[in-house]
Order: structure tokens, then C-alpha cells, then sequence
């Protein structure tokens, strides 16, 4: 995982939650990666398609709204 838990735990807990275990944040956590890496190679795609190599804020919402 790449991301700290604590993040996690307070969207967690803004979404309305009490208390929030350490598996619950570490479940969220190793969801949410796998749901980014899935955005970031589709907007990749996307920019290498329009013949770019940057990829821009258009191609993560592009991509966001696939996997929507």
C-alpha cells in the first residue's frame, strides 16, 4: 500500500462512522489503490491517444467517468 491509513479512517468517520477499525481503513485504503490505478492507466491511454505524454486533469475525469 502507498497511502497512510489515517486519511482513510477520517473519510471513514466523515461519512459518518463512530469508530473505524484498522482493518476497515487498510480494506478502503487497498480498494481505493486498486480504483486509482484503474483511473490512472485509462487516463494514460487516454493521453497517449491523443498523442500526448502528459496526461491532464481531462483525462482523469475522462477516465473517472468510465469507471463511474
Amino acid at each position: 500500500m502507498e497511502f497512510p491509513l489515517l486519511p482513510f479512517e477520517r473519510l471513514i468517520k466523515k461519512a459518518g462512522a463512530k469508530r473505524v477499525s484498522h482493518e476497515a481503513a487498510e480494506e478502503l485504503a487497498k480498494v481505493m489503490e486498486e480504483k486509482m490505478m484503474e483511473i490512472a492507466e485509462e487516463a494514460a491511454e487516454l493521453a497517449k491517444h491523443a498523442g500526448r505524454k502528459t496526461v491532464l486533469a481531462e483525462d482523469i475525469r475522462l477516465a473517472f467517468r468510465k469507471f463511474k
